[in-house]
């Protein structure tokens, strides 16, 4: 993989979910892994899409737990499609029900990563299949 500078990712939380501690904790782990990490905070589907393309990140990482999330991250898959935004890595993480994550899978989310995950695990995952660039540090 050609080094392009440090890894690029958008972490954001489709709708309104208030939850906010993992997002925050993840996002930490990835700067401090040398990554370059814009947090969104609570975007809409097309405010994701259009952070993405603005941003030209490499990763976008979704924090779900509200009610209907499946829901949620079918629409920001849409919305980034309709942006073409079709090469980022597309990670998720919250909590959810582990029945659930092949459908997410499926739905094409690149990783699923429930609430009890690592952080070292999500900052190895992103470092190995982030598609463009390598981490730095």
């Amino acid at each position: 993989m050609e080094d392009n500078g440090p890894i690029k990712v958008l972490m954001v939380k489709p709708g309104l979910d208030a939850h906010w501690r993992g997002i925050l904790a993840v996002s930490h782990a990835l700067r401090d892994a040398g990554m370059e990490v814009i947090y969104g905070g609570n975007q809409t589907y097309e405010g994701i899409a259009q952070i993405a393309v603005d941003e030209g990140v490499n990763v976008i990482g979704l924090s779900i737990l509200a009610p209907g999330y499946r829901r949620l991250v079918d629409h920001t898959l849409a919305a980034l499609k309709a942006a073409d935004v079709t090469d980022a890595l597309i990670i998720v993480g919250g909590i959810m029900l582990k029945e659930d994550i092949p459908a997410l899978e499926a739905a094409g989310v690149d990783k699923v990563f429930p609430a009890d995950s690592s952080l070292d695990d999500i900052v190895a995952y992103v470092q190995e299949h982030a598609p463009g660039a390598m981490a730095l540090g």
